[in-house]
C-alpha cells in the first residue's frame, strides 16, 4: 500500500507564499497521477491541482490558475504545491492524492485517486 503524508500547512497573511509537501511511502513506485485537493469548513472537497508522472502535464482549478503551482520529485517520492499570492478563501484543509491507474484517467476528480493523505490545514487572515 501506498501511505501519503501531507505537510507544510500554516497561518499566513493574504497575499503570502506558501508550499505544501506529500511525501509518499510503500509501493509508491505504483503510483502514476499525484494531485491536491481541498476542503473548507462546511464545503465540499475541491480539485485543486495535479500533475502526471513524468511533471509534463500539469492541471489547475480555474480558481488557482497562475497563482499555484505543482510539481514532484520522482526521486524523492514527494509532490509539492507551491502557492503564491494566498487569499482568505483558499482557507482549507488541503489533501494530497495519488493515483496507481495506467493510462488516460481525469485527475482532476477526487473518484480517480487510490490513496489520500490525512491533510494539511492552510489558513491564511486578511
Amino acid at each position: 500500500q501506498v501511505q501519503l503524508v501531507e505537510s507544510g500547512g500554516g497561518l499566513v497573511q493574504a497575499g503570502d507564499s506558501l508550499t505544501l509537501s506529500c511525501a509518499a511511502s510503500g509501493r509508491a513506485f505504483n503510483v502514476v497521477g499525484m494531485g491536491w485537493f481541498r476542503q473548507a469548513p462546511g464545503k465540499e472537497r475541491e480539485f485543486v491541482a495535479a500533475i502526471t508522472w513524468s511533471g509534463g502535464t500539469t492541471y489547475y482549478a480555474n480558481s488557482v490558475k497562475g497563482r499555484f503551482t505543482i510539481s514532484r520529485d520522482n526521486a524523492k517520492k514527494t509532490e509539492y504545491l507551491k502557492m503564491s499570492s494566498l487569499k482568505p478563501e483558499a482557507t482549507a484543509v488541503y489533501y494530497c492524492a495519488a493515483d496507481r491507474t495506467h493510462g488516460l484517467v481525469d485527475l482532476t476528480t477526487s473518484g480517480t485517486y487510490d490513496y489520500w493523505g490525512q491533510g494539511t490545514q492552510v489558513t491564511v487572515s486578511s
